[in-house]
């Protein structure tokens, strides 16, 4: 079994395409499927299953995808012990919330410029995805770490603030205290079909507790800018990062509520596949992202 043979394969796997994957790779096409076709030969299982509109990875093709991944990190590890100066290389997959990877990618030519020999497939979704699953190499997480099974590198937290726009304000006034959400609204945010409605988030002092109050909302929505997009709209109160609010209230386009019960600050994590050890090249990224971060707060 060869491994150019299954880097090649872990590409079409990847892809989807094998015209993509020669594309990529700069080889013919030929190459690529010959390739493929080997290591089903050697294997004697069947890997991608090909159509004339797409290829689609078997469950076989699932197991070995997850294992050749590991196997390829690791001697990508071993050769640059031996290659004195030898500049990173490889692929890196990400994924991380909407509003953060916007912010990110302002920022990567710099990082790939220091790394010219690594690719980053930069993904970004709010909601949670498999590490594993869907191969990536790290993601960026808001909120508690729920599977413990995952390497999780903390964050600074988040800061939230209340805030609303000038026009909500002017149609349903300005809440002075807690009982006056009764007759307010909130932006729904709703990541994960399957999650509760959110309501109003508050930390209280005095039990040193975060506390929960249930309000009505207009509107329902699944990533963090369509949420602050909402919110500048006139659509409800929404709960943002200080980082992220701090612009619109300086030019006057959001407007901070009740500063005495802001939720408490929302921890933020890199988060890792549980593997023994992490690709120098992804260590390097997410050190620069843990820098970045940190001079965004």
């Amino acid at each position: 079994m060869q491994t150019e043979d299954l880097r090649i394969f872990s590409w079409v796997a990847r892809l989807g395409s094998f015209s993509r994957t020669a594309d990529q790779l700069q080889l013919p096409r030929a190459t690529i499927s010959n390739a493929v076709q080997r290591l089903e030969e050697q294997l004697g299982a069947r890997l991608l299953q090909r159509t004339t509109r797409r290829v689609q990875i078997t469950r076989e093709g699932s197991d070995l995808l997850e294992r050749c991944d590991r196997l390829l990190d690791e001697l990508d590890e071993i050769s640059a012990l031996f290659r004195q100066g030898d500049q990173l290389t490889g692929r890196i997959r990400a994924d991380m919330p909407l509003g953060l990877a916007a912010q990110v990618s302002a920022h990567l030519a710099g990082f790939l410029a220091a790394h010219p020999r690594l690719q980053v497939d930069l993904f970004s979704t709010d909601r949670r995805v498999d590490l594993l699953g869907e191969g990536f190499d790290l993601v960026v997480r808001v909120g508690a770490v729920v599977d413990q099974s995952l390497v999780a590198r903390p964050l600074p937290a988040l800061e939230l603030l209340n805030v609303a726009s000038p026009a909500y304000l002017a149609r349903y006034g300005r809440p002075a205290a807690l009982d006056d959400l009764a007759q307010h609204w909130l932006v729904n945010y709703q990541p994960n079909p399957a999650s509760q409605p959110s309501g109003f988030e508050y930390f209280d002092t005095g039990s040193n507790q975060t506390r929960y109050l249930a309000m009505g909302h207009k509107v329902s929505v699944n990533n963090s800018l369509a949420y602050s997009a909402a919110c500048r709209g006139g659509l409800g109160i929404a709960q943002l990062p200080q980082s992220a609010a701090q612009a619109d209230i300086q030019a006057g386009t959001l407007v901070e509520l009740l500063p005495d019960y802001r939720p408490a600050p929302m921890p933020s994590h890199i988060l890792f596949p549980h593997r023994r050890n992490i690709p120098k090249r992804v260590r390097v990224f997410a050190d620069w992202l843990a820098e970045m971060v940190q001079t965004m707060r």
